[in-house]
């Protein structure tokens, strides 16, 4: 009972648990009649190291890497697998995937490759989708076949969850949901109402739909979320990848009601004003504050190359202010008059 009592508390000190999980795990223990003795050492105690894993499990910090060993371990996987890709093609490689997801997955628990191997898997799909509907693609019109790839996502994405229990696919199933639901909206539009998205007169079309699709996705986001406030189950995983999605999504589609004004101009080439710049610097400024208040890096991050080219836009155009107004005649004249009566020498030195 020793070792048993050690383990936990090795594990906590090494970042692999949190103190929460071994507290836990008494009472999990001790429901079951196990003597599991004192195990968690006091935070007085524990080494640096030890110390900055609690702190990083109390902010936000996906499990995905535990180790340099998971590290080689993917690149392993990669390897092989772009290997197998480019001598077999795409029939030959999801064999494999299976066979390295049942040993690396189900059986050793290997988060980082279990990450690559559900990106491996959503590659498989891309590429085996389009190789079986590229010779319809002429035939089709074009929101059709969009339609039917897309759908081709769910079925395998939500089987690979029920095997092997990885966030990313169980987000990815969630996704691949919101991307049919837009397209949907996107289809049924154009065949019964005659309103293509993609036209002048509907521009600002298009940003909606992705902004009501970014919100569903944050909403099950926020769903998770609210059921592991502590952040000790996979359900904070999971969260972590819908809002890693839903960020962006519902940031540049605000940003897209904003530019779609100006002829769909953005500030990035340009063509934005000042007051879209003013705006795009507010949005950016609110997300941070959903991502402080949430504890989510994904809407800090995801808003700083907005943030940027704003700020940009902001300071280019009043730099053109500036020059315009420094350049009248009358102004720059009694400029230099003040000059010189400061010097002494009086406005007809000039």
């Amino acid at each position: 009972m020793t070792e048993l009592n050690r383990a936990p508390a090795g594990a906590a000190e090494k970042g692999i648990i949190s103190a929460h999980q071994v507290s836990d795990l008494e009472a999990y223990l001790a429901d079951r009649g196990i003597s599991f003795g004192p195990v968690a050492p006091n935070a007085a105690d524990w080494d640096d190291a030890a110390l900055d894993a609690l702190a990083a499990e109390d902010s936000e910090q996906p499990r995905f890497i535990r180790g340099f060993h998971d590290i080689l371990i993917t690149i392993g996987v990669v390897v092989v697998l772009i290997g197998l890709w480019g001598l077999g093609g795409s029939f030959a490689t999801l064999p494999v995937i299976v066979v390295l997801a049942e040993i690396l997955v189900r059986r050793q628990r290997l988060a980082l490759p279990s990450v690559m191997l559900t990106l491996a898997l959503v590659h498989w799909v891309a590429m085996a989708t389009y190789e079986a509907l590229s010779e319809q693609q002429d035939n089709w019109h074009p929101l059709t076949y969009a339609l039917v790839y897309l759908a081709a996502f769910p079925v395998p994405l939500a089987l690979f969850y029920w095997r092997y229990r990885v966030p990313l696919a169980l987000a990815g199933l969630v996704l691949s949901f919101a991307s049919i639901a837009m397209m949907s909206a996107i289809f049924v539009l154009d065949k019964f109402l005659g309103i293509n998205v993609a036209s002048d007169d509907y521009i600002a079309l298009f940003p909606l739909i992705l902004l009501v699709g970014a919100l569903g996705t944050f909403a099950v986001a926020m769903r998770y979320d609210v059921s592991d406030p502590r952040r000790l189950t996979s359900r904070s995983d999971t969260a972590f990848w819908l809002h890693l999605a839903a960020a962006p999504a519902l940031l540049y589609s605000m940003m897209g009601l904003v530019f779609t004004t100006n002829g769909a101009g953005t500030w990035w080439n340009g063509q934005a004003d000042f007051g879209q710049a003013v705006a795009a610097v507010l949005i950016v400024a609110l997300f941070m504050l959903v991502g402080l208040v949430i504890d989510r890096r994904a809407f800090v991050t995801s808003g700083l190359l907005s943030l940027g080219g704003a700020v940009w836009t902001m300071l280019s155009k009043s730099g053109r202010r500036w020059t315009a107004t420094s350049s009248s005649p009358s102004r720059w004249s009694a400029l230099r008059c003040c000059s010189s009566a400061f010097s002494g020498s009086g406005c007809g030195a000039w």
